[in-house]
C-alpha cells in the first residue's frame, strides 16, 4: 500500500454534517502513525481507527461498529447490535474496476460456505482526509467476480501461493453503495435503505445467487428502465463464460427474471418487457 510523506500537523477535526444532524469527522488521526514505520501499517491503523470513531452499521439503526481482535481472518468489524460483519480495504488510489484480496482458494470456499463480509474500501487523501468510502454488501461475492492471480515465483517468500482479485467492475451498481462520495459523507438513512433494498439476495443458496447477481448486472449494463428479453439474451455467451457448467442459459436467465421481480426489483409489463425498480445508479 502506497504512503504520502505525513507532515507534522497536529490531528484537527474537519466534520461534516449528514441530513440526519449526525457529524461525521473525515480526518484521520494522524498523530497515531509516530508509533509505525511501514505505510501499509500506518494505513491500517489510520482507516481502521477512523471506522471505529466514525462508522455506523448500514444494516441496522446502530451508531458505532465494534473492532474485532488482531488477526481476526478476513472481519475487521462487526455489528454491536445485528452482528453483521465488515472487512475494511484502505488505499490512496481510487480503483473500482478491480481490487486485491486474499488466497484465490480461500475466497471460493468462503463463498460457496456463504462466510464472505460485507466490504469497506475506502480512499484517503494526501492529508489523510477520507476522500471516498465505498460498501460492497456480502451479497455481491460470487464466484463470477474473482479473478484468479499468478502463483507467487519460486524466489518470493510464500512461493506458489495464489491470491485473487475482486473484480468490482463485475458487481452490478446495486453492489456498490457510497458512503462517503468525493469528500461528502451520504445521509445515513439512504445508505441503509440501499443496504436494506438487496438484503433479500441472502435468502438465496450461493449458487442461485451467483446466476441473480450476474443477470442483474447485465440488466444494469443495457442502461434503460425498459428492457426486453430479446436485448438481454445479448448476454448469453457471457452468461455462459462465468457459468460454464450450465446449458440452458436462456431459461436460467428467464428464471433469474422471476427472482428479480419477486425481489421487488422489476415489474413485469408485457410478455417479454420489463420494467428496472429502483436503484442502479451508475458505477
Amino acid at each position: 500500500m502506497s504512503l504520502c510523506f505525513l507532515s507534522p500537523l497536529r490531528y484537527t477535526a474537519s466534520p461534516q454534517r449528514l441530513s440526519l444532524g449526525r457529524l461525521m469527522d473525515l480526518q484521520c488521526r494522524i498523530d497515531l502513525a509516530s508509533a509505525y514505520k511501514a505505510g501499509s501499517q500506518i494505513a491500517r491503523v489510520l482507516s481502521e481507527d477512523w471506522c471505529r470513531r466514525e462508522l455506523y452499521c448500514p444494516a441496522c439503526d446502530s451508531n458505532h461498529l465494534e473492532q474485532t481482535r488482531t488477526n481476526t481472518p478476513a472481519v475487521d468489524f462487526t455489528c454491536p447490535r445485528c452482528q453483521q460483519r465488515f472487512q475494511l480495504k484502505s488505499q490512496k488510489g481510487w480503483n473500482l474496476r478491480k481490487i486485491t484480496d486474499a488466497a484465490y482458494e480461500t475466497m471460493l470456499v468462503a463463498i460457496r460456505a456463504d462466510r464472505t463480509p460485507n466490504l469497506f474500501i475506502l480512499q484517503y487523501s494526501k492529508a489523510w482526509l477520507v476522500q471516498n468510502l465505498l460498501l460492497i454488501p456480502r451479497v455481491f461475492f460470487t464466484e463470477s467476480v474473482i479473478e484468479k492471480r499468478r502463483p507467487l515465483g519460486p524466489h518470493a517468500q510464500r512461493a506458489g501461493w495464489i491470491g485473487c482479485n475482486i473484480l468490482l467492475g463485475q458487481i452490478p451498481p446495486d453492489g456498490k453503495i457510497a458512503v462517503v462520495a468525493s469528500g461528502l459523507p451520504l445521509p445515513e438513512s439512504q445508505v441503509r435503505s440501499e443496504f436494506s433494498r438487496v438484503r433479500k439476495l441472502a435468502e438465496l443458496s450461493p449458487s442461485l445467487r451467483g446466476w441473480t447477481v450476474d443477470v442483474l448486472n447485465a440488466i444494469r449494463k443495457l442502461g434503460r428502465a425498459h428492457f426486453s428479453l430479446q436485448e438481454l439474451y445479448a448476454f448469453e455467451s457471457e452468461l455462459k463464460a462465468a457459468h460454464p457448467h450450465n446449458q440452458n442459459v436462456r431459461p436460467k436467465i428467464r428464471q433469474q427474471l422471476q427472482v428479480l421481480r419477486d425481489m421487488g426489483m422489476l415489474e413485469f409489463i408485457a410478455p417479454g418487457r420489463y420494467l428496472v425498480r429502483g436503484g442502479g445508479r451508475a458505477s
